[in-house]
């Protein structure tokens, strides 16, 4: 077996044994569900009152009993009628009893593969419905090795018109270490959480009076991404790639060509009559960017044609999945279409996943899980046709010698794709570029090209995203680096401090020198102590703080100090400009 395996079971039997903890806590309480998850588990519970801190404590101790008492996990299968007697208190227990009988669901929800049956699992007196699998006795479960971490409410189902539970989040390792290191990520990611840092940092800002899921940028916020899309486009220029912009609305006639209204509607918000026709806010950016390609008759040897667009679009979002920056309901999509014949395809792949890597790299990720997406249950286009461009992106993988997994049905309904994700400091993935191949929108549009022969030819498309959502990797950034940017990035890179007041003007010379240089730059004049100033300036993560009194002033230099509270000493502002430009040309240090 192995180790995830066992986690699996692990964490699945401390979901049981603090189900039973909680019930006798609440004899009147009902059960919903409870499975393991990533690094941990939870279970809900309809209960008769809000769970405290306290009440945690509680249930925590009473599991260390269970699990000292050794019992065995007893698996049994049984009829529906004995179902039914079993949890006929248990109203949540029954509906999902419904679903296996019925539906050929398991008590998650999850449709099964084999034919529907009950089965429960008990230990001590505590039974419940479950498909398992479970360790085999209670007394495998380390008593040191678990900690159960918050509550939160959750609908049934989630289905927002159903009960509000509670749900008790916990986790289980094999070891206290591997606890302990959990618990310590946790913390930090805490402490990484770009919601936080936006907010203290004065990043961007979400108004419920605005809408869930619709971001608002500060200027400390837009002056990074303004950095992020000049960097962009000189980079896709630099890699032949033409910029285009299209509207932020379309009729609904295109996006029937396109085929989103039969397969992509249920994301898609509603319409907006414009005089008697129906116009769609965009979910996506490529039928605009054919548009332009039907413009005129194209020759084989215009191909391929790389149009790139940082198109914002929007898709619905139900509000529970909503997450700072990293879940929205508006977002630009650092978006490209390539265009090309059949023959230029794999190369065309080949210098996309070149090109995203490098990317990613510039903006310090020197970590990557890679993924081939096939085709999803509800797909356009022929099965055979879809074998074919899967096989064209796992060869491009496969010359790459790169490792990388197969997401089965992960695809778009368009076409297959390849998924790199990026890892960050605390090694959490964070979905980045996408390279999807179609060839269905050239067919659903009727693209040609004259080809070599003088005869028309339908092109291939490939849609390519590097960076991903600017929104999204801007969240990932910031919890990367926890808000301490590097240079190239910071909003701020430089903050003067003078002394005293008559050291402001001197300081104001210095910022006018420094601004020529390229560089963004602040100068401190409050009132307050400077001690005070270098304390503000290192929680606003500023990289460096210039310190300027009599004796810089009379060598028309700066004391260099950084945010990571080391001391340069005094240097020349020449010499500092110098190494500044030089750290923002590396991409890295400080």
């Amino acid at each position: 077996m192995s180790e995830r395996d066992y986690l699996y079971k692990l964490r699945h039997s401390t979901s049981h044994v603090m189900a039973q903890a909680v019930l006798e806590m609440f004899p009147e309480g009902k059960l919903a569900i409870g499975p393991p998850i990533e690094d941990g588990f939870y279970y809900d519970f309809d209960l008769p009152r809000p769970l405290t801190p306290e009440d945690l404590e509680h249930i925590e101790a009473r599991m260390r009993e269970i699990i000292a008492a050794d019992y065995p996990f007893e698996y049994q299968e049984i009829s529906e009628e004995e179902a039914r007697q079993l949890f006929a208190d248990q109203p949540y227990k029954l509906e999902l009893i419904d679903g296996i009988v019925a539906g050929g669901l398991d008590e998650y929800g999850e449709r099964l593969e084999e034919a529907p049956k009950l089965s429960i699992y008990r230990h001590d007196g505590f039974v419940d419905l479950c498909r398992g699998p479970h360790v085999e006795r209670t007394g495998q479960i380390n008593p040191e090795a678990f900690k159960l971490l918050s509550v939160a409410g959750a609908y049934w189902r989630g289905d927002e018109t159903r009960p509000m539970l509670q749900r008790i989040y916990g986790t289980v390792w094999e070891t206290k270490e591997e606890l302990d290191q959990y618990l310590w990520r946790r913390e930090e990611a805490a402490r990484r959480d770009h919601r936080r840092l936006g907010k203290e940092l004065d990043l961007f800002s979400i108004h419920e009076l605005m809408g869930p899921g619709l971001i608002c940028w500060h200027p400390k916020g837009a002056r990074i991404r303004r950095v992020i899309e000049e960097f962009w486009y000189d980079q896709h220029y630099r890699h032949g790639y033409e910029v285009v912009y299209a509207p932020h609305i379309g009729k609904g006639d295109l996006w029937n060509v396109s085929g989103h209204l039969d397969f992509y509607r249920e994301s898609m918000y509603s319409p907006m009559d414009v005089e008697g026709q129906e116009y769609f806010i965009k979910p996506m950016n490529c039928p605009p960017h054919i548009l332009i390609y039907k413009t005129r008759m194209r020759s084989y040897r215009e191909l391929p044609l790389r149009w790139a667009e940082l198109g914002t679009v929007y898709r619905y979002e139900r509000s529970g999945v909503l997450h700072g920056l990293l879940r929205v309901r508006g977002f630009t999509i650092d978006d490209a279409h390539i265009i090309c014949s059949p023959e230029q395809v794999e190369d065309e792949i080949m210098g996309v996943y070149h090109f995203s890597l490098e990317m990613l790299r510039a903006f310090g990720f020197r970590e990557f899980e890679i993924y081939l997406a096939t085709r999803p249950e509800k797909f356009v286009g022929l099965p055979e046709r879809w074998d074919q461009a899967t096989e064209a992106l796992r060869r491009a993988l496969d010359a790459q010698g790169l490792p990388y997994e197969v997401d089965e049905g992960g695809g778009a309904f368009y076409g297959p794709k390849i998924d790199i994700k990026i890892k960050d400091a605390l090694g959490r993935a964070w979905q980045c570029t996408t390279i999807q191949f179609d060839f269905n929108l050239p067919e659903r549009f009727e693209m040609t090209y004259i080809g070599e022969d003088g005869q028309e030819h339908q092109p291939y498309m490939v849609h390519r995203a590097l960076l991903g959502s600017l929104e999204r990797f801007f969240g990932a950034l910031i919890e990367h680096y926890a808000g301490a940017f590097p240079v190239w990035l910071a909003p701020v890179q430089v903050r003067l401090i003078p002394i005293a007041d008559r050291h402001n003007a001197y300081a104001r010379q210095v910022a006018d020198r420094l601004r020529e240089a390229g560089l963004r730059v602040e100068v401190d004049d409050s009132g307050e102590r400077m001690n005070a100033k270098i304390r503000r300036a290192q929680m606003e993560k500023i990289p460096y703080m210039l310190v300027v009194g009599d004796r810089e002033m009379k060598a028309g230099a700066v004391a260099v100090r950084l945010r990571t509270e080391e001391d340069l000493g005094a240097m020349p502002v020449e010499d500092f400009v110098e190494r500044v430009q030089r750290v923002i040309a590396d991409k890295e240090g400080l």
